[in-house]
């Protein structure tokens, strides 16, 4: 049975009369006899009664399986509609890893976006550090991730999509608190709030280079994980710490953001969209010409 017999069935069964059913379809009236005939004996049942040779009366039997003609065709629709929106990138799941950082700036921005475009896309979330989300690109855990460049895997596909300067997060009450940019051996015998290296090489790696063009090594006074929390313990004078410009737009009651002056200006913070290249399927296609659209660089 092919699919055409049953458009044959139905057009024949909606107008009970194999001439107009032959005009509908646009083929000649004895072709479609003999298709419906073939019908039948692969069936084994009689579906219409001929009452002459081109008017007929559907059967019982007949109205049986054109309920579940209707029905499958309907499936039928379904799954093409279905199949051509995933092609085209409407529908389907999309797993996206980030760094903390870019939940104050870049991501919303991005989503929001994809949001509106492609409202039936599920967004899958999740908060990882840039080496972890490497590892779940490679374990093909996620379809996408926002980090700190560089990158470990040099197999993976990136592209830098922000770069930031550095500045310093402290105390509203602190003495440097008063100066509009503070230059960076000033703060060589500060209490440093920082993250353990392992939660973001790249960023770590370059905070301390900044503080090695002053001649020193920070004091680290406190570790955290969150940069939220970083802020929060700087809020409580427990110490200060050197941010990404990003976080200045999250606001703290008593934090204040400063510019870090120095000698020579030190690398930028660079974050990248990352995926795997041979995974681009057509959810992240679209999901990536969002971000590039962005214009955030």
């Amino acid at each position: 049975m092919e699919l055409r017999h049953l458009r044959y069935f139905i057009a024949v069964a909606e107008e009970l009369h194999f001439s107009r059913a032959a005009s509908r379809l646009h083929i000649a009236q004895p072709p479609l006899s003999q298709q419906i005939q073939q019908l039948e004996a692969e069936l084994g049942v009689e579906l219409f009664h001929r009452k002459t040779k081109r008017q007929v009366q559907i059967t019982e039997a007949g109205r049986v399986f054109l309920r579940e003609a209707y029905q499958l065709l309907a499936h039928l629709e379904v799954a093409i509609q279905v199949t051509q929106r995933t092609g085209r990138g409407e529908i389907g799941q999309l797993r996206v890893g980030f760094i903390s950082p870019v939940t104050y700036d870049l991501l919303p921005s991005i989503l929001q976006e994809f949001r509106q475009q492609f409202p039936e896309v599920e967004l899958v979330l999740q908060e990882l550090t840039t080496a972890e989300q490497e590892q779940a690109l490679r374990e093909r855990r996620l379809h996408v991730g926002f980090v700190h460049l560089p990158l470990e895997d040099d197999t993976l596909n990136w592209e830098c999509i922000q770069q930031e300067t550095l500045i310093v997060a402290l105390a509203q009450t602190h003495p440097l608190a008063q100066q509009e940019s503070i230059a960076v051996q000033s703060l060589a015998n500060e209490q440093f709030i920082l993250f353990p290296r392992y939660l973001g090489v790249g960023l770590y790696d370059k905070i301390m280079a900044l503080c090695q063009q002053g001649n020193f090594t920070p004091k680290v006074g406190q570790e955290a994980i969150q940069m939220q929390t970083i802020i929060g313990l700087v809020s409580a004078g427990i110490g200060i710490a050197i941010v990404p410009s990003c976080l200045q737009n999250l606001q703290r009651t008593g934090v204040v953001y400063r510019a870090i002056a120095i000698a020579q200006p030190t690398r930028l913070i660079e974050t990248a969209v990352v995926w795997r290249g041979e995974e681009e399927i057509p959810v992240l296609r679209e999901f990536l010409k969002v971000v590039r659209s962005a214009n955030v660089r």
